[in-house]
């Protein structure tokens, strides 16, 4: 799922908001809160839904006295987060991809993937010819030593001989 967390426009993210889990509800910078729902519905089709997005929202008349509403939601009376149902996991993912560690393997599976895309579209492996495990692993072996042998190929290239003249 794409992350829509960040903003361009130089107003508050997502991440200037602090999560309060005990409560359910987000806390704005400016100390007000964030509500999903702020009463119990006897209606069921106006509370919870079941989607796995939960949409929180400030008091319009809270926002509209509120010193920060440029930073805040300028173009909207008021201001609604959305929160996935795993949003927590999100988050642990969200810092594990600033980590350089994350950059490393970001790096090697590239190469990784950039080998078989050599195979697929290079060397014709977009299909494999041989039927079973024993000929799909002598196929991909083939063909590993193939790009293996192009490798070399330009790490050392064949002395040129010289004529005589």
């Amino acid at each position: 799922m794409i992350d829509k967390a960040g903003r361009n426009d130089g107003t508050w993210t997502r991440a200037d908001f602090e999560w309060d889990a005990e409560n359910d509800q987000y806390i704005c910078p400016e100390g007000q809160s964030l509500k999903q729902f702020r009463r119990n519905y006897s209606d069921p089709n106006r509370g919870p839904t079941n989607t796995g997005v939960a949409k929180y929202r400030s008091l319009k008349l809270t926002c509209q006295a509120c010193p920060s509403k440029v930073k805040c939601c300028p173009n909207t009376g008021f201001r609604a987060i959305t929160r996935e149902e795993h949003e927590d996991a999100r988050q642990v993912a969200r810092g594990i991809a600033k980590t350089k560690q994350y950059a490393v393997s970001m790096k090697l599976r590239k190469k990784v993937e950039m080998l078989f895309a050599h195979l697929k579209r290079i060397l014709g492996l977009g299909r494999l010819r041989l039927r079973g495990p024993c000929g799909a692993n002598d196929e991909f072996l083939l063909a590993a030593t193939a790009q293996n042998l192009r490798k070399l190929a330009k790490i050392f290239p064949a002395p040129q001989q010289t004529r005589k003249a």
